[in-house]
């Protein structure tokens, strides 16, 4: 005898199973047919029309650096290019730690430089700028250190500005000197004031090498080497020369016996410096010639602020709550800050700081759109 749950087998009682109606749809009256070529013709148009080839609008220049800069004079305007270079290491680098000691080591080596094209983007006060420029040399609150051949312009990159207490830590603390040789250093650079040259008999062969090896000074003789001529170097002494004041014809040979004495005075002169100088002119170069590739992306040779910002950032993750979401899914969410340009080869330089050098040097330019924001244009 079997047992049964229900009594519905036995009553032979059966349900039946409702299956829903098909819903007719409002289409179905309507033949289906391919597209015709010219409503594809149409759609590809469309899709052109969304790919903005045609330049921004232009309405007038911009003073958003300048509005924006939270500086009121050039020693804050110094301080404040020397504390935002680079921007903060995140917690995701994508780097070893080897990787991460060297982009650190080198942000520390490098020198508190800020060159005068920085400082007037951020004052935007070309004529104040100049003025009170002049009086913190002369008072010896700051010093103007110019490396020749990198451009004494605008656009160059040799006319740099440095704290004198700065200059004076850097010597304190370098551990190639001895303590006699840096209060000597110390009180020539207190003694020389505007002057960027040295004469090498000021110091022993050992001080002078010494110096030298620690980067404070540099031989004019690496200056002359290459393009650079020796006319070009600043602030060196005129040469006796003796077949000037001669009478009478000047001979081929008098002008290379001139050349060759205005040259051994030259070689005996020293330039102040200061450590891994060149180390930061071509990173600076190097940040600027990256910018300026970055925006001849664009047809125009142009590009929204925010829209070029991104670029140089690449499309790295963020903290922001989306991309946490998408990690949380295991989802991509971006490439890692370590694998774009921006940390390998320029070390976090910030899209800021790179874009107010390239504006100061003269290589771009900012315009208001009024509809998207501060506009950069390629120069």
């Amino acid at each position: 005898m079997t047992l049964r749950l229900t009594s519905a087998p036995v009553s032979g009682v059966k349900k039946r199973k409702s299956t829903p109606k098909p819903r007719n749809s409002p289409f179905a009256a309507h033949a289906r047919r391919k597209p015709s070529p010219a409503a594809a013709g149409a759609a590809k148009a469309a899709a052109e029309d969304l790919v903005d080839d045609d330049p921004l609008p232009d309405i007038g220049g911009s003073h958003f650096i300048s509005e924006t800069a939270q500086v009121q004079n050039v020693v804050q305007a110094i301080q404040s290019i020397r504390t935002r270079m680079f921007d903060e290491l995140p917690q995701r680098a994508g780097m070893n730690s080897t990787r991460i000691a060297e982009v650190l080591n080198l942000r520390r080596s490098l020198p508190p430089l800020a060159s005068v094209a920085h400082i007037h983007t951020l004052l935007n006060a070309p004529t104040q700028v100049e003025r009170e420029i002049v009086e913190l040399v002369q008072t010896g609150r700051v010093r103007r250190l110019i490396v020749p051949g990198r451009g004494n312009d605008a656009a160059g990159l040799g006319d740099c500005l440095v704290l004198a207490e700065d200059w004076e830590g850097l010597v304190r603390g370098s551990t190639g000197l001895d303590t006699e040789l840096k209060e000597k250093f110390l009180d020539i650079l207190s003694r020389i004031g505007t002057s960027s040259a040295l004469s090498q008999s000021i110091f022993t062969p050992d001080e002078y090498r010494a110096l030298i090896r620690a980067g404070f000074l540099v031989s004019s003789s690496s200056y002359t080497q290459g393009s650079l001529n020796v006319a070009s170097l600043p602030n060196l002494p005129r040469a006796a020369i003796s077949s000037a004041s001669r009478s009478g014809p000047v001979h081929p040979s008098d002008i290379d016996r001139a050349v060759q004495t205005d040259a051994q005075a030259r070689a005996a002169t020293l330039f102040l410096s200061l450590p891994n100088t060149g180390t930061y002119l071509r990173l600076l170069g190097t940040g600027r010639a990256h910018l300026l590739a970055l925006l001849r992306r664009s047809t125009c040779n142009e590009a929204p602020m925010h829209l070029l910002k991104d670029r140089w950032n690449g499309a790295v993750e963020t903290e922001k709550s989306f991309h946490l979401a998408k990690r949380a899914r295991g989802e991509f969410a971006g490439i890692l800050p370590g694998r774009t340009k921006k940390w390998k080869e320029l070390y976090g330089m910030q899209f800021r700081w790179v874009l107010e050098e390239a504006l100061g040097a003269g290589q771009v330019e900012m315009f208001e759109t009024g509809s998207v924001g501060p506009g950069v244009r390629c120069l």
